[in-house]
């Protein structure tokens, strides 16, 4: 990033906030221990552990079929596919080491693969009918999310990669609409690539072209104040200001700065009206509501519903914050 950015005070959160977060299912609890109060690695592991054995992360790795997928399908139109639940897993952090995970997702592997049929039930016979599920297809947004998985569960996903790498735009972003003569990109493409990018890189598959590229696509959005047209300044999407969980393909401004603070990006200037945006989401209690939820049909519920208090907004607002507090 550029010039460092000019120093805030950044409120910290209270221990009532703290034991509500702590008070919930195990996949929160893990991370708040780790994000937030710093507890020791062991017990930290130890809660980590019990993702794959209680709460949401058992209940979807119990919802997987006998042929490897999830709603029998390597990605549908609602949030219940192959696809969408490893994202899922991904998130609420099951340890890709433990049995469980090692077990589900090779699975996936070994069973899974992409089908040629459109959404209206037509025989398209596309290029990528019959691929491995991690050999992904064909859209950046949808190899991206399947990319970032895979990674994370330490599975090889150097064909995507290589893939992604050469549909780079100028502009130093993605967009699913290239194939169609798109020459600017797409802050929801450019999100679920560089989330891609990053999770292979911190599974050890760094090589210099993938941060290259992923840097020019982070500068991308941050040129861009993470939410505003380089031309004429303006928001470029109002809904991008409220913040969703799960986001699936979808940009907003907490995606975008889970990632740069995963990323260990330093904080400068020009995420500071950003970061004024998340703070001012915070409720009298000190709480962030779940502001907006995708149509779909979920697996599992993760959430409370729409409107109220988030958990796992909390969560991510608050690491957010944290990381910004920490610049120089």
């Amino acid at each position: 990033m550029a010039a460092n950015a000019p120093k805030r005070q950044v409120t910290k959160p209270n221990t009532t906030v703290i034991q509500w977060l702590l008070d919930s299912d195990p996949s929160i609890r893990w991370q708040v221990m780790q994000d937030l109060i710093g507890a020791p690695a062991k017990e930290v592991a130890a809660e980590r552990a019990r993702v794959a054995k209680e709460g949401a992360g058992a209940r979807l790795l119990a919802l997987q079929g006998a042929d490897g997928s999830w709603a029998g399908a390597a990605w549908n139109r609602g949030w219940d596919s192959t696809m969408h639940v490893l994202s899922l897993l991904r998130e609420l952090g099951l340890d890709p080491a433990s049995d469980e995970a090692r077990r589900s997702v090779g699975l996936v592997r070994d069973r899974v693969r992409w089908r040629g049929w459109d959404s209206d039930g037509t025989w398209r016979g596309w290029d990528w009918n019959g691929n491995p599920f991690f050999a992904g297809e064909v859209e950046p947004c949808i190899n991206g999310q399947v990319a970032a998985s895979g990674a994370y569960f330490g599975h090889d996903v150097q064909r995507i990669v290589v893939r992604l790498l050469g549909e780079q735009l100028p502009d130093g972003g993605w967009n699913c609409e290239a194939a169609n003569g798109s020459t600017r990109s797409s802050f929801n493409t450019t999100i679920c690539v560089l989330e891609a990018l990053l999770e292979y890189e911190l599974a050890g598959g760094s090589r210099t072209e993938v941060t290259e590229a992923r840097l020019r696509g982070h500068e991308y959005l941050l040129e861009r104040r993470l939410l505003r047209r380089r031309t004429s300044g303006e928001i470029v999407n109002p809904a991008w200001t409220r913040f969703s969980f799960p986001t699936w393909w979808h940009y907003d401004v907490l995606r975008a700065f889970e990632y740069l603070r995963r990323a260990g990006a330093t904080p400068d200037e020009r995420v500071a009206e950003a970061i004024e945006l998340v703070e001012s989401k915070r409720d009298g209690d000190g709480r962030w509501p779940l502001e907006n939820r995708h149509p779909g049909t979920m697996a599992v519920e993760v959430d409370d519903g729409e409107g109220r208090p988030s958990r796992w907004n909390t969560l991510r607002a608050l690491r957010v914050l944290d990381w910004y507090s920490t610049r120089d």
